[in-house]
This record gives C-alpha cells, structure tokens and sequence, in this order.
C-alpha cells in the first residue's frame, strides 16, 4: 500500500478530521443580522482531480455500469451538477490525467494486475448469479473519462489535463490559479500542504439538485493524532513508500522499527516470503521514528539509519530517498508571491483576481499536542533542508482567530491580505522507473533490453510475444492484504515446514515492469506538435494522441471480458489494426514511403522504408503488462493520405475531404457511398461505421479460425 493507504488510514483512525460538508453554504458565506443570507462576492472555486472521482461524476454506483454505461444518464447527472454550481456560485475546473506517468509505471502495471483479476470476478458473477455485480467492483467503462470530458465540455465546466506529472501539476495548477480548494482521494494531496483538501468520493448530489455535499479533511486533526510536527510530513511521505521509493524497498525498514517483541514480528520469517506489515501499523511506526528524529535535514544521517540492514543496492536507494523528498517538499511549498497576485497560468485557465481569507470564529480552538510548529524556516538550498523547513502547513491554527477550517468560517468573504514571499515555485519532476527492488541479491535481468538495429528489435519483439504469462510473475502479491498472510502464520504455528519451500521475499527482485527499446520517432513538425500540446491541456484531444506523438507508447486499461472465451479475441487485439493504421498518419508514413521510393528509384535500389515502432502496455489474456507489446504503424494501402501537418492544418475544402477520408480509412469504411448522405446520413456515420468495422473484423477473424 505504502503512502496510498494513507487516505484510508485518515478515515478509519481520525474521525476528527474528516467533517462533512456543503460545498454551496461554504459559496454564499455567512448568515448576518436577523438570519438574512449576505450575497456572495466571488464564487467559490474548486479544483476537482478526475483521477479520483470518475464513479462520482459518472453518478455513482449505478449497475448499467457493468454492460457499457449510459451516456444518457450521465448527460443528465452531469447537466444537474452544473446546474447545482451555477445556482450556489460554485466553480468548478476538473483536471483529466493526460500524463504517460513513465515513473508511476509499476503501480500502474500493479492495478491492471488487480482490475484484471476484478473483470473476471465481474464476468464470473454475472454468468452464475444473473444479477449486477456488488459496487466494490467498480470498474470504470471503455472511454468513460473521455465521454465525461466531453460531457463537461458540453456544460461548459472547466476541463484541462496534464501532460508529465499528474500529481504535481495539479498541486501546481491549484496553488497558481488561485483555487480554494482541492477535490481529490489521494495521500500524496494529504500529505502536500493543501489548505482546504474534500473527498472526491464523498462528493454527492442531492435528488433534487440543490444540495452539493461532500467532507473536507482536516490535516492538522491528523497531525494531532499522529503526534506528528507538520514540517515532518515530507520525511514522512517519503518513508512510508511511494513511487520513487517503494516499499517494498523498505520493507526491511518497516519491520525493523515493530522490533522483535512485536506479535508480528514472527510473521516475517515464517511466512519465509515479502510479507509487508499492516499499513495502519507502518504508518504509525514510521510517525514515532520521523517524531523522534533529531535533525529532519540531514538525509545522509536518516538515509544511512534507514537503510542499515540493506544487502543490495544501498547507494541507489539513498539516492531515490533524497528524490522523494526534494518531491514531497517541492510539492508542499505554497507561492512565493502572494495569492491575489496570480501569474499567467499555462493551461489557459482564467486566473482568479483574489484568494478567500475567511476569519473564523473567535472562540473555536484547535489546539495542536504535538511538536512546536515555531521551527526556523531558510531559503531552500541544494541539500534540500530548507524545502524541508518550508513545510510549515501554514494552514494548521494556533490560536482561534486564524486559519479556521472552512467549514467553520462563518463571517463574509473578505479578500485575502498579504502573503508569503520567501518560497519558490512547484516544479514538475519526471522520474524514472524505480520499481525494482531486492534486499539480498541483485536482478541482472531486470535492466531494459537495447536493440541496436531493426532486425534485433523485431526478433526481440518475437521473442516477446511468445513469453508466456507466467514467465513474467504474479506480481500483485505483494499487494495482497497482510491480513490473510498473518492468519495463515497464525494457523501454522506448530507446522514449521508450511511454507519452507517459498523463498524469502526480502532476497526476491520486485521489479514489476520491463521496458523495451525502441527506434527513434520520425520527426514532427513543430507547429503540429504545438497544436497537439494546446489542444491535450484543453481537453480537448484523446489523450493517446499526445503520447503517440510525443513519447511513442500508450497505456490501455483493462476492459471486462471474459478470458475464458477462447474464441473471441480481446478488445485490445481486436482494434489494433484501427490503431496501426491511426499511427500511420500521427506519422505521415504514406508521404514518408512515397519519398523512400523516389529516394531508392534515383540510387536504383530497392526503397528502404521507414518503420514506426508504438509501445502498447495493456493486459488481456495470455498477454501481461509487465512488458509493452511493439506495435508497427502502417500506412493506407488504397490512397496516399497527405502529411499531418496539412491534414491538420490545411483550410480547403479538399483538406476537409481528406479529413473525413483519413477517417473512414482508418475504419476500414473508405467507399463512394459512405459520403453520399443519400446512403448513410450523416448523423448516422460513426455508427455505420462501427457496424462495417465489426462486420469486416468478424469475416477476417472466421477466416483465420478456418485455416
């Protein structure tokens, strides 16, 4: 679980700090003399991660999620809830993951390895019991975040997406434009000094459409629970395993401060596997450690503690220490200027004139037991001590009158006055893959193959189809939930030898990706590239496009079908040829091969074509995510579409034709009588031309069965 089972953490052990609220008494602000509403002066501006919140705008848990969805239905919820934020003054900006996320590669691979096994209790349900599957499985359907982006477009709420590092650009686009507040589900915003931090998953709408409800956490409750100084929740997040660094690289950590007294101490040499221990029980040992820490800035001294019992591989681990915390401290550092002087943002976002500075009341207390927040703060410097000491959650209260929770400020809205000025803006980090891990031996396998030429990395891609499943490991059992493994160390005292033959987990590598090399992109044209990267901020463009252009892989998310269907392919095989040919014209290969063969007819030699090679990472059956599948890109066979710039770009009506052309190319489609609004309406084409897709697609696949 690592830092991720720190927002659940937060609600079953602080109730304190999780109160609800509603989002339109928080907009119109405060009841004045006689009971009478005061008219609001701004509207109360939310920033909504849609990483953490597609069930919610999709409208809950409704059971037609499980057989494709209901665009109607979401129209409709979607249109009440922007109806309910015009109606209280609230504005809304939701903010789609558009970031590839190389860095967060292993904890994608780990969900998909968790949805797969999810898709097949769903299909499993559904076959023997004949009824909707329980909403714990949620899973959300094919291009529900698209459809949602659309939808939001439609309503004229506020869609942007991010390009390189989803959480820190959020955390950015919030600081610098002014937001009052944050509506996510994920510790790293917990644990990232948001001032006014809501459940994305508590977010509901009455029947009605008046009431917007939601819970807002209060950090410094957590604080006071945890005992924990708030400047200490850099060093904090960092310990308790996230992206950079894994727990499963601290796993040795973790045990070591439960100590051998501890009733599940025994559990991590019996179960003779990398058992890690229970988050709630981590999270706290991790607290006391960082609480008792002398001097929270010298890494090398924490670094050199932490990891003292590591066999392998120490100095890379110190070194991925030191980058988690620089990113948990640039990612908690508030503005450097004061917030009613907002800068040009770069999502194109209309930046807000003032901040709410809403005073509380005088006699509500929120006292903190903890360490004293009057620590020094310093410029920030190389060796990160003062992005460490910047952490000062300067929204936690120390007397009544200041910084009251939003859910308690009752007076008007006021403009908020001054600001601090000794802190540097948020940086976007880019880090690499940092999944592997072994404590006693090293992994010389588990570095990335290189492929120097175009025969080896097709033989490589060979190679690699014909890996089976197995070959790659059950990854997601370090995910698995220590409550079994405890029973199961529980029920086999007095059988030593229950799991001798599982070796030890601590000595096992824990790489749960391996990525693969492939040729360089061709080049695309500069103002091609500027419109993919305007219109991907706006939301206003497939998110794979983007990649494809610009990085050359794609992620595709696990679908619900069934794998024991032999005789049906999966989603992700069946549409690959609609992707080849649209990465045919990302690339303008059609153009590109014309210039080969005019190129080889003046050497009189035969054309050497150019090849584009697409990473896909998906999971389906027979296929794991731990390792990308090399996709070729193919030009059309039946006409030479023009380059993407003049595709994209051009004005004619001609380059409108060739538009729609590239289109019903694409979808197998490319006759006379589709464009004849006599045969096929227009409104009525998309729909054509799936039916003819699936029709062509049926008749090549009976076709391959019979041979």
């Amino acid at each position: 679980m690592g830092i991720q089972g720190f927002q659940e953490y937060i609600e079953k052990h602080c109730p304190n700090a999780v109160v609800p609220v509603e989002l339109q008494k928080l907009a119109r602000g405060s009841l004045v003399g006689g009971g009478r509403q005061r008219p609001p002066q701004i509207p109360l501006r939310l920033l909504v991660d849609a990483e953490n919140c597609l069930h919610r705008l999709y409208g809950g848990f409704y059971t037609d999620w499980v057989s494709g969805g209901q665009w109607n239905h979401m129209l409709g919820y979607l249109a009440a809830l922007a109806k309910a934020c015009f109606n209280g003054n609230i504005e809304l900006l939701v903010c789609f993951n558009g970031a590839m996320e190389k860095g967060r590669l292993h904890e994608w691979v780990k969900r998909q390895v968790n949805e797969r096994q999810t898709a097949q209790q769903i299909v499993s349900h559904v076959q023997n019991k004949g009824t909707p599957p329980p909403k714990v499985w949620f899973l959300p359907p094919v291009c529900m975040a698209h459809c949602i982006r659309l939808a939001l477009l439609r309503f004229h709420i506020g869609v942007v997406q991010t390009t390189e590092d989803h959480h820190q650009e959020v955390i950015a686009l919030f600081r610098e434009n002014g937001f009052h507040g944050l509506v996510a589900y994920d510790s790293d915003y917990a644990l990232c000094n948001i001032p006014c931090y809501f459940s994305a998953h508590a977010l509901k709408l009455s029947r009605n459409g008046k009431s917007l409800t939601t819970s807002q956490y209060l950090m410094h409750e957590v604080a006071k629970q945890l005992n924990l100084n708030p400047n200490r929740f850099v060093i904090f997040a960092s310990l308790l395993g996230n992206h950079i660094l894994p727990d499963e690289d601290l796993a040795a950590f973790h045990w070591s401060l439960l100590g051998p007294e501890h009733p599940l101490a025994s559990l991590k040499v019996r179960a003779h596997q990398l058992v890690l221990p229970p988050c709630d029980v981590v999270i706290r040992a991790v607290a006391d450690y960082v609480r008792n820490l002398q001097d929270i800035h010298d890494l090398e001294a924490i670094a050199k503690d932490i990891f003292k019992h590591s066999q392998s591989r120490t100095d890379d681990k110190v070194v991925r220490f030191k980058k988690a915390v620089e990113y948990y401290a640039t990612a908690s550092k508030p503005l450097h200027f004061p917030p009613y002087l907002v800068r040009p943002n770069q999502m194109g976002l209309p930046a807000a004139p003032q901040m709410l500075n809403i005073p509380g009341k005088p006699e509500v207390q929120h006292g903190y037991s903890g360490p004293p927040l009057d620590e020094p703060v310093h410029e920030a410097d190389p060796s990160g001590k003062g992005l460490l000491e910047q952490n000062s959650y300067s929204n936690i209260p120390i007397n009544g009158n200041q910084h009251t929770p939003l859910y308690e400020r009752l007076s008007p809205i006021n403009p908020a006055h001054g600001g601090n000025s000794n802190h540097t803006d948020p940086a976007f980090f880019t880090t690499s893959s940092t999944s592997s891990s072994s404590e006693n031996e090293e992994n010389p396998g588990s570095t990335a193959n290189h492929v120097s030429d175009h025969k080896g990395w097709d033989k490589q891609r060979n190679q690699m189809d014909n890996i089976p499943e197995g070959d790659h490991g059950d990854q997601n059992k370090s995910d698995t939930s220590v409550t079994s493994a405890v029973n199961q160390g529980l029920e086999g005292r007095g059988h030593p030898g229950v799991n001798a033959h599982i070796p030890s987990l601590l000595s096992m590598p824990t790489r749960n990706h391996m990525d693969i090399t492939t040729p360089p992109l061709p080049v695309v044209a500069p103002e091609v590239l500027r419109v993919a990267e305007h219109r991907h901020k706006k939301g206003l463009m497939y998110p794979y496009i983007y990649h494809v252009l610009t990085k050359g892989e794609i992620k595709l998310s696990v679908t619900i079908e069934d794998e024991a269907n032999k005789d049906l392919p999966s989603a992700v095989q069946l549409y690959r040829p609609i992707r080849q040919y649209v990465y045919g014209v990302l690339f303008s290969l059609a153009e590109a091969k014309k210039k080969a063969e005019r190129f080889a007819m003046r050497r009189n030699h035969h054309p050497d074509y150019p090849t584009v090679i697409i990473k896909e990472w998906a999971a389906y059956k027979g296929k794991s995510p731990h390792t990308p599948e090399l996709v070729e890109a193919l030009p059309f066979r039946e006409w030479t579409c023009p380059n993407l710039k003049k595709l994209w770009l051009g004005k004619a009506v001609e380059d409108k034709n060739r538009r729609m052309r590239a289109f019903l190319a694409c979808m197998r489609s490319d006759t006379p009588a589709m464009l004849n609004p006599a045969n096929v309406p227009t409104p009525l084409m998309v729909l054509c031309c799936v039916l003819r897709l699936i029709t062509w697609i049926h008749a090549e696949f009976s076709w391959l069965l019979f041979l």
